[in-house]
């Protein structure tokens, strides 16, 4: 098979569980096995990254589904080719001593939350849901001091709950285990196991741009086909997110992300449910990230529909 031209593929977080199949696609092999040549790189923050997927600066992009939206309020030619896994994908942690459950998260007063730009959408819905009043209350949700660049949030953001510079923070798999582990932090919302409307609000997606989609169509479908291979794999062999780890990851997460992903595994799905786009409409609507309501066939590419049958 005739090698392609390289291409570009970003993750907003990439010491993470939240985008794993993307990234166990190009360093397993998958999309070379494609005869695609994909440079995998770190983007942060994922707001960002959807207007350099926009711009033309990337080619995919390996991010929450309701990204488009920073990039263009009505969503424009961004495209979701499949779902990396199921469900809201983000876990509130505290600082030990807190007393706070799930159940109180309304009467959450006078605490710093550290959340990047993007995710944090979907903890301010959730907690205004709740019943918080974030202003009156004192909550304070803002980005981690130190993430930029080559810095990965859920990692970083451990680190500054265990120095005292947050009281709690809203990332991924990842930084909540190295937490709980640490001693440093315990979990009060498992967005994606908890269920409820939250669980819906948004989801890890690969996506590009409908540009890309139709210029490059058989490149599309390649990459595609290939990171629901590594999620077919993932799912049978979780053990293989070690040798991902090892060649990319901190010593510590790279011994923890095979654990991660087989607890992830369930939710290795990459249809996008009628369910699931309704939810992130929603969302978008609620949170006044666009005017617009927005169909299933603005989000996601119908040329990959068929990928997940497949799969």
């Amino acid at each position: 098979m005739t090698r392609k031209a390289a291409m570009r593929l970003a993750v907003p977080d990439l010491v993470s569980n939240s985008y794993f199949p993307a990234i166990a696609a190009v360093e397993l092999g998958f999309l070379r096995d494609e005869g695609l040549d994909v440079e995998l790189e770190l983007l942060f923050p994922v707001t960002d990254a959807a207007v350099a997927l926009r711009d033309g600066q990337i080619d995919f992009l390996a991010g929450c589904a309701h990204a488009p939206l920073y990039a263009d309020p009505a969503w424009g030619d961004q495209k979701l080719l499949a779902a990396l896994a199921q469900n809201m994908y983000w876990f509130l942690v505290v600082r030990p001593d807190l007393d706070i459950t799930r159940e109180d998260l309304g009467k959450l007063r006078d605490i710093r939350i550290g959340a990047a730009p993007g995710p944090d959408l979907g903890l301010r819905r959730l907690l205004e849901a709740a019943g918080t009043d974030l202003t009156g209350a004192g909550v304070t949700i803002a980005p981690v001091a130190g993430v930029a660049g080559d810095v990965s949030f859920g990692v970083t953001a451990a680190q500054a709950l265990a120095d005292g510079k947050i009281d709690a923070f809203w990332a991924n798999g990842m930084g909540t285990e190295v937490a709980v582990r640490r001693g440093v932090g315990k979990v009060v919302v498992d967005a994606r196991r908890d269920g409820g409307e939250a669980a819906l609000y948004t989801f890890p997606a690969l996506m590009t741009t409908g540009r890309t989609a139709a210029e490059r169509p058989d490149e599309t479908a390649a990459v595609t086909r290939g990171v629901l291979r590594a999620q077919r794999e993932l799912r049978r062999d979780p053990s293989l997110a070690t040798k991902v780890g090892t060649a990319l990851f901190p010593e510590m997460e790279a011994g923890l992300i095979a654990g991660l992903i087989e607890r992830d595994g369930p939710f290795y799905e990459p249809a996008i449910s009628p369910e699931a786009a309704a939810g992130l409409a929603g969302f978008a609507r609620a949170t006044g990230l666009t005017e617009r309501d927005l169909t299933y066939d603005d989000m996601v590419a119908a040329a990959a529909r068929d990928l997940w049958q497949t799969s």
